[in-house]
């Protein structure tokens, strides 16, 4: 798969240009805090970079549909990198104000890489066995993201300082992104035109709006997992366990994508779909035991396994229930709703952050959440042509 033409560049710049996604909120906390600022405002401003990339996230999907990718990643990455840059430089002297307005223009610019690259495997893939291989990677990788930016940022900010860090972070989403930006798939890719049976309320489709819903609560489960790790650290007083536990669950995420992609399952993918979030549920279960540190981060790498399968079969229902016009938007509207149910997961399992039951049984709850709603709705899965995507002769 990785020698396959293209795969190896577009999947290398796609996790560099998404690096910011893990560096910059960190990196502006940091930045702040350095300013002389407090760690309250920090996390506000990370929080509205976090927020504004995930809401634009639908409308540079549209925009993809309409005019390419090149047209969006381009103009966004340079912008993107430009605030960051700003930010770094001119805002401490310009106030709470423009700060905040830098932080949000900084989100809402970010790059769509990681719908724009599922809408390209089917033109860089045709082989549904290779491209199953490509899209579990792709998907198990996502948590390494997490693991790097952080640390990467972090060690800048201390080596250097928190303003070189952000810099840092916008040369190397500007730098993946040019890199997939300019490969021949991504300058020549163009959607299907919309056909009279495709519909153009593509969202009024049921199950696609069940499976979105569904979604809601995988993200709650990784949200209230980031408290959860802060919480751990705090019972046993050590504050390694706070990047220990989701580094766990990251693993098992990358490990469960080198196992899901290596072969081609015989059940369909809806039921893959449905045994992936049962199993991602009962993965959470043993931690309502309230294991030690060494079960605990033995325990997570399950769930962290099986969100590979949960998310890379939701990609692939995306695209069959999606009309073939409009696959990018659909694409960001799946990453927007694991982002607001994240969201809502961190939010609500702080203000129950001092319970260690109760905050243990939030992941579980939103994996019982997102098990609930697929089982009840079963999103099917109809095979759709492959080469669906008109190409632009060079």
């Amino acid at each position: 798969m990785l020698g396959a033409p293209y795969v190896a560049r577009l999947l290398g710049g796609t996790l560099t240009g998404r690096l910011p996604n893990s560096m910059a909120p960190i990196g502006i906390l940091l930045w702040v805090t350095g300013s002389g600022g407090t760690v309250a405002f920090g996390g506000l401003l990370a929080a509205l970079y976090g927020l504004a990339s995930a809401l634009s996230q639908p409308v540079k999907g549209r925009l993809m549909d309409r005019r390419g990718q090149q047209s969006v990643h381009l103009p966004a990455a340079f912008l993107n990198s430009a605030l960051l840059v700003a930010l770094a430089v001119a805002g401490p002297h310009g106030g709470t104000t423009l700060a905040v307005t830098i932080a949000v223009a900084a989100g809402l610019t970010a790059p769509p890489l990681e719908a724009g690259l599922r809408a390209l495997w089917p033109n860089v893939l045709p082989d549904p066995r290779i491209r199953h291989a490509a899209l579990a990677l792709d998907t198990g990788t996502q948590g390494l993201l997490h693991i790097v930016g952080p640390v990467v940022v972090t060690a800048l900010a201390a080596a250097y300082s928190s303003a070189v860090a952000l810099v840092t972070t916008a040369a190397l989403g500007l730098t993946g992104t040019l890199v997939v930006a300019t490969t021949p798939p991504s300058r020549r890719w163009r959607p299907r035109p919309a056909q009279s049976g495709d519909g153009a309320t593509w969202l009024s489709s049921g199950p696609l709006v069940a499976l979105f819903v569904a979604l809601l609560g995988v993200g709650f489960a990784l949200g209230a997992l980031t408290v959860w790790a802060v919480s751990m650290a705090r019972i046993h007083h050590a504050d390694i366990l706070s990047g220990l536990l989701p580094a766990a669950f990251s693993t098992g995420s990358f490990l469960g994508g080198l196992v899901y992609g290596r072969r081609t399952w015989p059940a369909s993918t809806s039921h893959q779909l449905r045994i992936g979030s049962a199993v991602f549920l009962a993965g959470w279960l043993p931690l309502l035991a309230l294991p030690g540190p060494h079960a605990a981060t033995a325990a997570v790498m399950l769930p962290g396994a099986f969100l590979t399968v949960v998310v890379a079969t939701a990609y692939v229902t995306t695209n069959a229930l999606a009309p073939a016009h409009r696959t990018s938007e659909a694409y960001a509207w799946l990453i927007l709703s694991i982002g607001v149910g994240q969201a809502a997961g961190t939010a609500l399992a702080g203000r129950v952050s001092e319970h260690a039951l109760t905050l243990a049984v939030l992941p579980a709850a939103g994996a019982l959440f997102a098990l609930t709603v697929l089982t009840l709705a079963r999103p099917g899965h109809s095979p759709r042509s492959v080469g669906r995507h008109r190409r632009r002769r060079t």
